[in-house]
């Protein structure tokens, strides 16, 4: 897991921190939130969509993707309240997903929202997989945005082309490869517990995409000019190789990516941009406060000089976050909002809020504090100032508003969102084309017939007003982008225990959980053996699962999909595929291993994951 290591003085600190602190904190349901935030990646899903699904008034749709190229390119996200399926900042979603998982694993374990974490990131990594069909090709969108923005119709009705449109050596596009990269190497890290064959795939297609986007060095909105009017990459890519390189270095620990990073900082804007905002196009506050981890861990070595240029830049944006920098603040709104942008600025919020809960953690577990211009903050204060920006979001505001859609009593409900604003084809069978949808349902006064269940909308206006109307896009419209590292906010929020007392307006710090032990049970895949009988190929794969939570485990539920065969070593259960110990296992010693052994039929191995277990 990527959490630092915590000495015992660092420790007594903490607890000390937290036995001195008297704050009350927000009543807020963080839990119900993070479910929800998880909830609206489903709502967003392209392509053949399971049986199972918390979803129903969504179908499939884009099945024909990639079709006329003679590519796969079914599956992946919708960007927005639109069907354009854009590469680049679906990946960044998915990369900070799964960093949410990184940080915050056990915390998810515990909202029992882990599995779906871990779904909602391999229906993004999926699909990066079918769209980086050779070493030097990735396919980056599907759809055309100007095409799609003058129809108002459900995915499931789509009319529109679905053009879809690569980059290769002749027409690079390095900040969609390197965050495809980043993102395929981060989610490698988060499954490598679970399924390891899986991690494996998704390292080796982040190396290549990594070297790609290095190699053939290029802007993508370049090379694609339908990306330019509505992602142009406005930092260029040199914050994409550099976030790239320090992902995969967070995903293998080989210090030739920390080497990349260290030689490269100065020339690709590492350490000389001080930034006031993380976001899907800019990485640079990403990247410095990742590095900030090593050194705050006591690592860095010969690299520590330069790491400390990252680190000081990662410092610059946590002051500015939490106004004291000295007069270079980021703005905020009468009500406490961070503000950054007037188009979606609740996705430069979101994004913050995560590096500041991180950076808050990886400072409390070093025992430090941060030295501002305008002051000493503690990591309690810098959590703090995260929670008040997603209390904020969850209604704690001038207008008692809840900007998560179906949170709370009051939230928007004219979202600017096709598929929101339109009766499912349960409620209404006939294809709704795509002028019907502008007068039917887009100009229509009523309310949203299904409710985008936390979906992140743009926001207020610098003044902390809002205007819930379908056509206010700038404010009214949800994003990938805003909702992925909220999810992650949320789920560390939701294990911060309320503290008493009222003399303090600072929130008590509670240390995040330890992740030494990892995942309670390590995967690790292996096909053994392979035939063919009437033509069907079979595999035969053993999995030897071991136990890594320091702990003796006298019972574990393991979720087994899309097994095609017999298996062995594991007990069904009358639950569609869950599977327990054996009859002749009844305790698995701490360092011990399960031996499973399945046999599939084609295809790709079984996922295998944890659904619950217990030690003792």
């Amino acid at each position: 897991m990527a959490r630092l290591t915590m000495a015992s003085a660092a420790a007594v600190a903490l607890l000390l921190l937290v036995a001195a602190s008297s704050a009350s904190a927000s009543p807020m349901d963080y839990g119900g939130a993070f479910d929800k935030c998880l909830q609206f990646f489903e709502a967003q899903r392209s392509g053949k969509l399971p049986t199972e699904r918390a979803v129903k008034w969504r179908g499939d749709s884009g099945l024909t993707d990639g079709y006329l190229q003679e590519v796969d390119l079914v599956g992946g996200y919708y960007d927005a309240g639109d069907h354009v399926k854009f590469g680049f900042p679906m990946a960044y979603a998915v990369t900070m997903l799964s960093w949410g998982v990184l940080e915050f694993e056990k915390e998810m374990v515990a909202a029992d929202d882990l599995n779906r974490a871990l779904d909602a990131i391999r229906w993004g990594t999926n699909y990066f997989l079918k769209a980086h069909t050779e070493p030097n090709v990735l396919w980056v969108q599907v759809g055309d945005g100007d095409s799609d923005h003058l129809c108002w119709e459900r995915a499931e009705d789509m009319s529109t082309p679905r053009t879809a449109f690569k980059i290769d050596a002749s027409h690079p596009g390095s900040e969609v490869a390197g965050e495809t990269a980043a993102a395929l190497a981060a989610a490698s890290k988060a499954f490598r517990h679970y399924d390891s064959m899986y991690a494996d795939l998704l390292l080796m297609h982040a190396k290549q995409l990594f070297s790609f986007a290095d190699t053939f060095r290029g802007r993508y909105d370049d090379s694609l000019q339908c990306a330019k009017k509505f992602y142009p990459s406005a930092s260029g890519y040199q914050d994409e190789l550099l976030w790239a390189a320090v992902w995969l270095y967070e995903a293998t620990g080989d210090e030739t990516y920390l080497d990349y990073v260290v030689r490269n900082g100065e020339y690709l804007g590492g350490t000389g941009w001080a930034v006031r905002e993380f976001s899907w196009d800019n990485k640079y506050a990403g990247i410095q406060v990742l590095l900030s981890k090593v050194l705050l861990a006591g690592g860095g070595g010969d690299y520590a000089d330069t790491l400390k240029q990252f680190q000081a830049k990662a410092e610059f944006f946590v002051c500015a976050c939490v106004q004291k920098n000295g007069g270079n603040n980021v703005k905020t709104t009468p009500g406490g909002l961070l503000y950054v942008a007037d188009w979606n600025n609740m996705q430069y919020v979101s994004s913050a809020s995560f590096l500041l809960t991180v950076f808050a953690d990886y400072l409390a577990e070093s025992g430090d504090t941060l030295k501002c211009p305008d002051g000493e903050v503690k990591p309690a204060e810098i959590l703090g100032f995260a929670r008040s920006q997603a209390d904020y979001v969850l209604g704690k505001n001038p207008l008692s508003m809840s900007y998560m859609v179906g949170h709370g009593d009051k939230f928007p409900s004219h979202v600017h969102h096709r598929g929101a604003s339109i009766p499912s084809v349960d409620a209404v069978n006939d294809t709704v084309g795509c002028m019907d949808g502008f007068d039917a349902y887009y100009n229509s006064p009523g309310a949203d017939p299904n409710v985008l269940h936390g979906a992140l909308v743009g926001g207020p206006d610098c003044n902390d007003g809002f205007l819930d109307d379908r056509s206010n896009y700038q404010r009214a419209e949800p994003t990938l982008v805003a909702a992925a590292p909220m999810c992650g906010v949320l789920a560390r929020l939701a294990a911060e225990p309320a503290s008493s007392g009222a003399g303090d307006s600072t929130p008590g710090y509670q240390p995040p959980a330890s992740h030494e032990g990892g995942a309670p049970l390590e995967f690790v895949h292996t096909v053994t053996n392979s035939w063919t009988t009437n033509g069907v190929e079979y595999y035969r794969h053993a999995v030897t699962a071991k136990n890594t939570c320091g702990q003796p485990i006298t019972y574990v539920k393991l979720h087994i999909k899309e097994l095609t065969g017999s298996i062995y070593g594991v007990s069904a259960t009358q639950a569609k595929e869950m599977y327990e110990f054996p009859s002749w296992v009844s305790r698995l010693e701490a360092g011990d291993k399960l031996n499973i052994v399945y046999i599939q039929e084609g295809g790709p191995p079984a996922k295998i994951s944890v659904v619950d277990y217990k030690t003792g």
